[in-house]
C-alpha cells in the first residue's frame, strides 16, 4: 500500500507505547528524524511495528521503511496542524481511547495480559494511546483542510472502479443493518434533579473557597479533564456543544456558570482566560445516577413491549414510532445510522460492544431480549434491537458497494492532492534524518537534504 494511501487509514490503528524488554536492553531510544518542531523516536517505529505483530501479521510483510515515512508524513501534517492553530477534542479522545482500549483488551485476552505484552501498568499504556490518538486528530484535520474541496462525479466513480483489477477489489467483511426500540431509565427527571443539586452542592463549595480544580480532579465523570484539574484548553466555540458554549463565552475570568445542561450531563464551568474567539475553561460534569430499581423497571418496561410484538399485537415498526426514545431513529422505523459510515450499514467493530453482543447469534428478522447499553455521549439507555438485514463478506461490487467505491475513488482523488501538497510542503520545512534511515527507499522524495 502507498504511503499516502495508506495514511487516509491511519486513523484506524491503534498503538501502543513501546518499552524495550531486559533482553533488548542494547536498544536505545534515540530521535531518528526531526520534521519541523516534531520529532519521530525509534520507540515510535517499534511501538507500530509491536501493535501490527499483535494483529497477527508476519515480520516478512512489515516494512520499517513505510512505517518510517508514514510517521515523518504524520509529523509534518501535525506542524502544519499547529501552525494553523487546530487543536483535539478531548471528549472524543477519551471515548476514542475507551473503544480502542476494549478492542485491544478483546484482541489480547484480558486487561492483565495487555500489561504484560508491553511490559507497561495499564495507566502508561492508556497515557501513550491517548497522546497517539491526539495527534492522529490532528492529522486527520489537517488533511481534511487540505482535500476538503474535492468532489467525486458518478463517471469519475464508474471509471475508478473499471480501473480495478479484480483480485485487487477490497473484501467487504459481514456486515448489519439494524432497527432498534431504545428507552432511557425511567425517573429520568428525578435522577437529573439529584444531579443538579450534587452540582449545586460543589459550586457552593467552590464559592466557599475550595479549589474548583481539585473538586474537578474528585467529582468530575469526564475523567480525561479531570486529571488535568478540569482544564480544557483553548477551544473555539465551534469545537463546544451550543448550551456548554454559549455559557462558557459569557463567563469572565475567574467567574463560574450556573449548572449547563448538554447531552452530556450537567457542568459548572469556570472560565481560565480568553483569547480571541477562544476560550480556556474548566468545567466538572455529573451524569444522572440510576438506582438499580429503576434500571430493572426499564428492562421491564422492554420485556413488555417485546411480548407485545412476539404475540403480533403490534409490529417491531410500529413499536419503534410508538415506544423508542431516540429521536434520531423513531421516525424511520428505528432504522440505525453508522456514525463511522453515514450508512445504515454496521461492521462488528463500529458497534457498541454490549449490541454486538446481543444480536451476534441472531438470524434476519430476530430481535434480542432487552439490554443496557449507552448512547453515544455514554449515557445509559435500554434497547431491544431487530437484525433487519445480514450482508455477507463479499468482493466489493460498484451494485451492492457503490457507496465504498466512491469512498475508494474520492480517496484516490485526494491522494493525489496530499501527495501534491507534501511534495511543496518538503521542500519549506526543515527534515534531518538518522543516518540508519537514510539508505530506505522513500515514496516521496525529498526527505533526504
Amino acid at each position: 500500500m502507498k504511503a499516502l494511501q495508506f495514511l487516509s487509514f491511519i486513523s484506524i490503528f491503534v498503538t501502543i507505547g513501546y518499552t524495550a524488554k531486559p533482553q533488548d536492553a542494547k536498544v536505545i531510544d534515540k530521535v531518528i528524524a526531526v520534521v519541523g518542531n516534531e520529532r519521530v523516536l525509534l520507540s515510535d517505529v517499534e511501538q507500530e511495528l509491536l501493535r501490527i505483530k499483535m494483529q497477527g501479521s508476519p515480520d516478512e510483510n512489515i516494512n520499517r521503511c513505510q512505517l518510517f515515512e508514514q510517521l515523518l508524513i504524520q509529523k509534518l501534517l501535525i506542524t502544519q496542524a499547529k501552525i494553523d492553530s487546530l487543536t483535539t477534542n478531548e471528549s472524543s479522545v477519551e471515548m476514542e481511547l475507551d473503544r480502542r482500549l476494549k478492542y485491544f483488551i478483546n484482541q489480547i485476552g484480558s486487561e492483565k495480559a495487555l500489561e504484560n505484552y508491553f511490559k507497561k501498568p495499564i495507566f502508561e499504556i492508556k497515557d501513550d494511546l491517548r497522546q497517539i490518538i491526539r495527534d492522529q486528530q490532528l492529522t486527520q484535520q489537517m488533511r481534511q483542510k487540505i482535500v476538503d474541496k474535492v468532489k467525486i462525479t458518478p463517471s469519475e466513480v464508474k471509471s475508478y472502479y473499471k480501473k480495478i483489477p479484480a483480485d485487487s477489489l477490497p473484501e467487504i467483511p459481514l456486515q448489519y443493518e439494524l432497527q432498534q426500540i431504545m428507552i432511557f431509565p425511567p425517573a429520568a427527571e428525578k435522577a437529573k434533579l439529584e444531579a443538579k443539586e450534587r452540582l449545586l452542592n460543589i459550586r457552593n463549595r467552590i464559592l466557599n473557597g475550595e479549589r474548583f480544580s481539585t473538586l474537578a480532579a474528585l467529582y468530575s465523570e469526564d475523567r480525561a479533564s479531570a486529571i488535568k484539574g478540569g482544564e480544557l484548553g483553548f477551544r473555539s466555540r465551534e469545537e463546544l456543544v451550543k448550551a456548554f458554549a454559549d455559557a462558557a463565552f459569557n463567563l469572565k475570568e475567574g467567574q463560574i456558570s450556573q449548572v449547563v445542561e448538554t447531552e452530556y450531563g450537567f457542568h459548572i464551568i469556570q472560565m481560565i482566560e480568553r483569547r480571541n474567539d477562544q476560550v480556556n475553561v474548566r468545567h466538572i460534569l455529573l451524569k444522572p445516577q440510576f438506582s438499580s430499581d429503576l434500571l430493572a423497571k426499564a428492562i421491564e418496561k422492554l420485556d413488555s413491549i417485546a411480548t407485545l410484538i412476539k404475540a403480533d399485537s403490534i409490529t417491531f415498526d410500529d413499536a419503534t414510532f410508538k415506544f423508542s426514545e431516540d429521536k434520531k431513529s423513531n421516525l424511520n422505523k428505528g432504522l440505525m445510522i453508522n456514525p463511522y459510515t453515514g450508512t445504515s450499514l454496521f461492521e462488528k467493530e463500529h458497534l457498541q460492544p454490549s449490541d454486538f453482543y446481543a444480536i451476534k447469534d441472531l438470524k434476519p428478522g430476530e430481535f434480542s431480549v432487552p439490554f443496557e447499553s449507552r448512547d453515544e455521549h455514554a449515557n445509559v439507555v435500554f434497547k431491544i434491537i431487530k437484525v433487519k438485514r445480514i450482508v455477507p463478506a463479499h468482493k466489493a461490487n460498484l451494485k451492492d458497494d457503490y457507496d465504498k467505491i466512491q469512498s475508494m475513488a474520492k480517496a484516490d482523488k485526494e491522494n493525489e492532492i496530499l501527495r501534491e501538497w507534501l511534495a511543496k510542503k518538503i521542500k519549506s520545512v526543515f527534515i534531518r534524518i538518522d543516518e540508519d534511515f537514510r539508505n530506505c527507499e522513500f515514496e516521496t522524495k525529498g526527505w533526504i537534504k
